[in-house]
Formats: C-alpha cells, structure tokens, sequence
C-alpha cells in the first residue's frame, strides 16, 4: 500500500497538474484510465504466462500486479483530488526557491494526506478479498493468501461452515482495524473536498 501511494500520488500529480496544459499528459492519463475497463478475465492466461516466464509467479509477482492493477483507479483519485488544493502553494514554494520535487514532497505529498488514507483503504480492501488473482498467478507454488486458504473449508462434497465462518470473521478484524484507523483523514478528506 505505502508502494501505491507513493508511485500512484506521483503518477496523479504529474498528470494532474499537466493534463491541462499539455495533450501528450492528457492522453496519457486517458490512456492510464482506460485500464479501469479492461477485465481481468481477459488477462488471466497472458499475465500468468508471463509471471510464470519470468519467475514471478510468487508473492513479488503478486504485489507488482496489484500495483499495476489499481493505477487507473488510484490515479483518477489523485488527479481528482489534486483539483482542490491551490496551485498558489506550490508557487509560493518556487518563489522560495524550492524544485519541483521538493514542492511535491514536502508541501503537496503531506496536503493530500486524507486521499492517501482514501487510496489505502480502497486498495487494502480489494487486495484483502482478492481470490482470483493470487490464484491464478501462485498456482502449485505453495504459498497462499488469506482468502486462498479459506478455501480450504470448502470441498467438493461440502463445507465445514463453523471453521469457514470462524475464519471469516477472524479476516476482517485486521481491515476493520485499518479502517478505524484511518477513518479520521477520510472524513477529513471528503469535508475538504466537499466546499470550496
């Protein structure tokens, strides 16, 4: 998550505060959006073609396609969110004699704290009750997730409902945490970007 915060609030930034000078940044961020209509269904056998070729059929593989899979969505956000903070701090900031990279990272990178919290909890939660794509891409490695290995309760011939539900219920402590936690610069979020 801290890896998608990072390159997706880059990525929103640079294309956020471009795309409406420059048509090349448009089309790349028209181009990175897209990808939200792309279904995983048509990627399954080339994505574990290729992870299997270049032995990334693991828990890196895995991780690197989560990255990759949430960019349009986590960059639509940032752009998005980018719109309500002033572009006079970051003027500010280059009268003062600052680049571009130290703009972003000590004045724009702390102000969008709230949609980070927002782009966490979205991702944590989707990656969280993913099933298909650690399936398909660790298959006969070994190695599982936590919603692989409810599966475990589940047979052709039946399911052993009191450890699935045990299980089930123990998974969701963790992101209920998480949420709880980052509950306050959600709200903090959704109010900044409610008046302007």
């Amino acid at each position: 998550m801290k890896c998608s915060s990072l390159v997706h609030s880059l990525m929103g930034y640079a294309l956020g505060r471009n795309k409406a000078k420059s048509k090349f940044y448009s089309f790349v961020y028209i181009f990175i959006v897209s990808g939200m209509f792309v279904p995983f269904a048509i990627l399954m056998m080339p994505l574990a073609k290729q992870t299997a070729e270049l032995h990334l059929a693991n828990w890196g593989g895995v991780i690197i396609l989560y990255v990759v899979f949430y960019m349009p969505m986590n960059v639509m956000l940032y752009s998005g969110y980018l719109v309500n903070i002033p572009i006079a701090l970051e003027e500010a900031a280059r009268v003062d004699g600052a680049s571009t990279w130290r703009t972003y990272w000590s004045i724009i990178f702390p102000v969008m704290r709230p949609m980070h919290a927002t782009v966490a909890v979205i991702t944590a939660l989707a990656v969280w009750n993913d099933v298909m794509t650690p399936l398909i891409i660790m298959a006969g490695s070994g190695q599982n997730t936590l919603p692989l290995a409810q599966l475990n309760f589940q047979s052709q011939f039946g399911t052993n409902y009191n450890l699935a539900f045990a299980s089930y219920l123990l998974s969701l402590i963790p992101i209920l945490i998480f949420y709880g936690i980052c509950q306050k610069q959600i709200l903090n979020g959704v109010t900044n970007g409610a008046v302007k």
